[in-house]
């Protein structure tokens, strides 16, 4: 396929009208389950809803990446010009026949086009989302409770989100056009957690909304962590896209020593390199083991430092009843992490450790936005003796 038709356009009004199908499925079901309720029930479980199929998505997406099938439609939107693979059955057996297990193969196909799919729906549930949230917004507005949609709860933020997921495509065709250069995969993966986190937001403060209760009180200092683990798990994140894409996982397969060393080799001025094809440095050289070592052990040691920050985040959370939920959630991925980290290195990068991987780091920065977005600062005066913690708004 030459250079001209990796963008081929025909496809998008197919695709765009199979996602509003399957979309509708979903927005059903959120009808169905909430008939006689009022708009703003239906509004928060479509919200987590989303979130929920939005977290498959990158679960699926992890799947993609890690069965090599992220060209196995070597085209965008479409596989070879069509919206599906059984149309394109004749270009991926010729690609297949050439290269038997080559990027194009009919299974690979499926699962990049089925990677597509699922992402169509998902952008087709935050337009209504946004466009709910709005006529929410606007009903509030004149029944002069404006004020009841700020915060977590405000429209902007599954506008935000519509805006992300746009983006996000954006950078799904990059993935495809540019061979999976490394730099843009990253940012493709970090784009779905950010998808998570901004879907976290209002899907949070509608819930709060229908429970009838205000953000919890807390201290600077506990919020304060949560935003330090937040930085540290989005560091971390992009660490770990950047062993993945450059497929460094298997530089060191012991733990936790590497390669029979504390140090070993390490190249990290092609580490670095962060704007080049995969597997290449800028010169058009071939980047050296050294260098793959280097990004896996970087990942590593920094794992150490988000470990060690999310135990401190746990402990503290102890002193916050009304997180208690996010609590023993962070401690249940936090250890899954661990678990799938280790997998990865000592069992051969099993795949379901891999994806499961993803899936725990996507679930912990999600849980400590959610942690952020249901609560808020409550500035303790030195007078008082009462430890850091959480204080309980009084609800009205």
């Amino acid at each position: 396929m030459t250079g001209e038709q990796l963008y081929d356009l025909a496809p998008a009004l197919e695709l765009m009208a199979l996602g509003l199908v399957l979309a509708l499925g979903p927005l059903c079901w959120v009808w169905w389950r909430n008939r006689g309720t009022g708009t703003s029930r239906r509004l928060q479980a479509l919200c987590v809803l989303t979130l929920f199929l939005t977290f498959d998505l990158v679960l699926f997406g992890a799947f993609t990446r890690l069965t090599d099938s992220g060209l196995g439609c070597p085209d965008w939107p479409g596989c070879y010009g069509t919206a599906s693979p059984i149309a394109a059955h004749a270009q991926i057996a010729e690609a297949q026949a050439a290269m038997p297990t080559g990027p194009v193969t009919h299974g690979k196909a499926w699962v990049e086009m089925i990677h597509r799919y699922l992402a169509t729906t998902v952008g087709v549930l935050i337009i209504a989302m946004t466009v709910m949230s709005w006529k929410q917004a606007g009903a509030a507005r004149r029944a002069g409770q404006l004020a009841a949609f700020r915060g977590a709860a405000n429209p902007w933020w599954p506008t935000l989100a519509l805006a992300w997921v746009c983006i996000q495509g954006a950078f799904g065709a990059l993935t495809v056009t540019m061979k999976l250069f490394p730099a843009i995969v990253t940012l493709h993966l970090l784009g779905g957690t950010g998808l998570l986190a901004l879907l976290a937001i209002p899907a949070s403060g509608l819930s709060l909304q229908q429970a009838g209760r205000s953000p919890a009180l807390i201290d600077r200092h506990l919020r304060g962590t949560l935003w330090l683990c937040l930085v540290l798990l989005v560091a971390q994140v992009s660490l770990g896209g950047w062993v993945s894409t450059n497929y460094a996982v298997l530089a060191c397969t012991t733990f936790p020593a590497c390669q029979g060393s504390w140090w070993p080799a390490m190249n990290f001025a092609e580490a670095l390199q962060l704007w080049r094809p995969l597997g290449m440095l800028k010169d058009g050289s071939h980047i050296s083991f050294e260098a793959l070592t280097a990004i896996h052990y970087t990942h590593r040691m920094a794992a150490c430092v988000v470990v060690l920050a999310l135990a401190g985040l746990w402990r503290a959370l102890r002193r916050a009843p009304a997180l208690a939920r996010q609590r023993r959630l962070l401690a249940f991925f936090a250890v899954l992490q661990v678990l799938t980290g280790l997998s990865n290195v000592v069992l051969d990068w099993p795949l379901v450790a891999a994806v499961l991987h993803t899936g725990g780091a996507a679930a912990l920065v999600t849980i400590v936005v959610w942690s952020l977005a249901v609560t808020r600062t409550h500035a303790v005066p030195a007078s008082e003796k009462a430890p850091p913690g959480l204080r309980q708004s009084v609800i009205e």
